[in-house]
């Protein structure tokens, strides 16, 4: 059985453990806030089995769980002998730094129920020191606005051979299944000359060399598939440059088994090696024959 990467984010109070859960989340990671630590045996164990898909978690743990710090030494060992890959992302801040945002949100220090928001960073400081001591990476987000803190945290969690931030995601899906509801940009690709009348592929899919070739042997096909990677070339850096963390094309033929299944490998193969992170979903291509 492949064991998930976890990575467990905590930190002191106000560091902005939750954005760094949104940026990692951002960029592929299962995220959970707030998990407790005797639970993280079970969670991962029933991840693995239930959905394999699953390869990269990410869960917040901090001082909001009583006996976190009493526990995790012995479980995080016991998931390393396991074969999970653990590692801890530690967010810190200076003092002022602090007690600025937690009189900005005017939300109450953990720690500071009766005594002064000073006084319980300082005591979580104290208390959170053995797991800084282990971490894996530290971020310090005393002079980092949001923006900042979600590109350090990706940085540091994106595969080396990824130069891009944004993530692309293709879909190819049948019209006569309906149009996919998270779908930023669609592209009808009903115009190319379909496999499905050919009775030698019509009971192949997408991913069947022979198909591949039918598809893109056509002028009309590598004209489109030449202008398409012209266009997402182009508007991909902007929509990055807008902090927009994620497209979603979709590419639509009558069942979603042939033409869009070909162009969809195409985009994620192509970007792919352009340094982003591409990934293809093919909803309907088990749906029709």
């Amino acid at each position: 059985m492949t064991r998930p990467r976890v990575i467990i984010v905590t930190g002191l109070s106000g560091s902005g453990k939750s954005t760094a859960m949104r940026a990692l989340e951002d960029i592929g990671f299962f995220c959970v806030d707030n998990l407790p630590v005797v639970l993280l045996p079970d969670f991962l164990e029933i991840q693995a089995v239930e959905t394999k898909e699953i390869t990269q978690v990410a869960l917040v743990m901090d001082l909001r769980e009583a006996g976190f710090l009493d526990r995790y030494p012995e479980i995080f060992e016991l998931l390393k002998e396991k074969g999970y890959r653990i590692e801890v992302l530690f967010l810190d801040a200076g003092d002022e730094a602090l007690l600025h945002r937690f009189s900005e949100t005017r939300r109450m220090h953990p720690l500071a129920m009766k005594g002064s928001v000073m006084d319980g960073v300082q005591e979580e400081r104290r208390k959170m020191a053995s797991l800084k001591d282990m971490a894996d990476i530290i971020i310090d987000t005393t002079f980092l606005n949001v923006h900042q803190l979600k590109d350090a945290v990706q940085r540091a969690y994106l595969p080396p051979s990824t130069t891009r931030r944004i993530i692309l995601h293709i879909q190819s899906f049948g019209y006569r299944y309906g149009l996919p509801a998270d779908a930023d940009i669609v592209l009808d690709v009903r115009f190319l000359q379909n496999p499905y009348f050919v009775e030698t592929l019509k009971r192949l899919d997408g991913h069947d060399p022979g198909v591949r070739e039918y598809v893109l042997a056509s002028e009309e096909s590598r004209i489109f598939l030449e202008r398409l990677l012209s266009l997402l070339s182009f508007l991909l850096p902007l929509y990055e440059k807008e902090g927009k963390p994620r497209i979603n094309v979709a590419l639509g033929c009558t069942g979603g088994r042939h033409r869009s299944v070909v162009m969809a490998n195409e985009l994620a193969a192509h970007f792919s090696d352009q340094g982003y992170m591409a990934s293809t979903t093919h909803r309907d291509i088990s749906k029709s024959g």
